[in-house]
């Protein structure tokens, strides 16, 4: 997304964003939650295959590639403030890179409105871009569609061997980008291997949208924590139990380890995001996390 687009948006947002008393009680993380958690190499490995939603277009793991910048809206400030803080200090942990600047443009806006489809439809008219990929007014339509008390929009972007950078978008949407590049993407061919094309994805934007009437009284730190998961990886789902203890199991229904923060797991997942391969296949970028993982949570004690 373009610099202006981005501050356009900004714009549309803060008029958008409704604010809500939630709690900001920063009470720590019970810990008398019993779950089973495995750490062999071939639960690793199917945590993260089951953890990760590739790209549309490249079909690879995407991560910051860029500085990300985050900015929230529609609370206090002492609130916002903690949360932005909170996703930064995240980022910092596991090898994010983060763009320190006081007036760097945002590409992670983080949204508390009572009225989130209205948001989504506003983008959708005015800056469908940031919503992400889609090939038919359907998807657009599906995709724009607010169907979870905390939801993201991932708008991603392919580098290829000569550094150029094209915004993933559907053929036919691409009149109406909101500042997006236009058009069929092409990449210059790295010609490498069957394990290695070269090509690299990463975010351009991420757009997460908080409904504060459904939410509201909720914790702020496991709160945080699930946006901050929610702003450095797309997953591949949010409203089923995962594998292994996750703050990305806090409001899906029915798991009975839900978690109040982010878990071993989870920092160890980021870890391996941050420190994998970026030009290699999905699947070595799978086994390169799972085994990032597994020498994280294996060495750190």
């Amino acid at each position: 997304m373009s610099a202006n687009p981005v501050r356009i948006l900004t714009l549309s947002v803060l008029l958008m964003a409704g604010g809500m008393q939630a709690s900001a009680q920063t009470t720590a993380p019970t810990e008398d939650i019993t779950v089973t958690a495995t750490k062999s190499r071939e639960a690793l490995h199917n945590f993260v295959k089951g953890f990760a939603a590739p790209t549309k277009l490249s079909g690879k793991i995407a991560r910051w590639e860029r500085r990300l910048c985050p900015l929230v809206v529609g609370q206090t400030q002492d609130f916002t403030t903690f949360i932005t803080q909170r996703i930064k200090y995240v980022a910092l942990a596991v090898g994010a890179p983060i763009n320190s600047e006081p007036s760097c443009a945002p590409n992670i806006q983080v949204v508390f409105t009572t009225t989130p489809q209205a948001l989504l439809d506003n983008v959708r008219q005015h800056h469908v871009g940031a919503l992400g990929y889609a090939e038919t007014a359907a998807q657009l339509e599906k995709l724009a569609t607010v169907t979870r008390p905390v939801q993201a929009w991932y708008a991603t972007e392919t580098r290829d061997c000569n550094g150029q950078r094209q915004v993933d978008t559907g053929l036919s949407i691409s009149h109406v980008t909101g500042g997006f590049v236009e058009g069929v993407p092409t990449y210059a061919s790295c010609g490498l291997s069957r394990t290695r094309d070269g090509l690299q994805t990463g975010f351009a934007h991420i757009l997460i949208v908080v409904d504060s009437t459904k939410l509201e009284g909720h914790k702020i730190v496991p709160l945080a924590d699930y946006i901050s998961m929610l702003a450095l990886t797309q997953l591949a789902s949010l409203d089923t139990c995962q594998q292994q203890p996750s703050i990305a199991s806090m409001l899906a229904t029915g798991c009975d380890h839900a978690t109040e923060g982010l878990t071993e797991f989870d920092l160890a997942y980021l870890r391996g995001l941050y420190n994998m391969t970026a030009g290699r296949m999905v699947l070595i970028q799978r086994d390169e996390i799972g085994d990032t993982m597994l020498d994280t949570l294996t060495h750190e004690k």
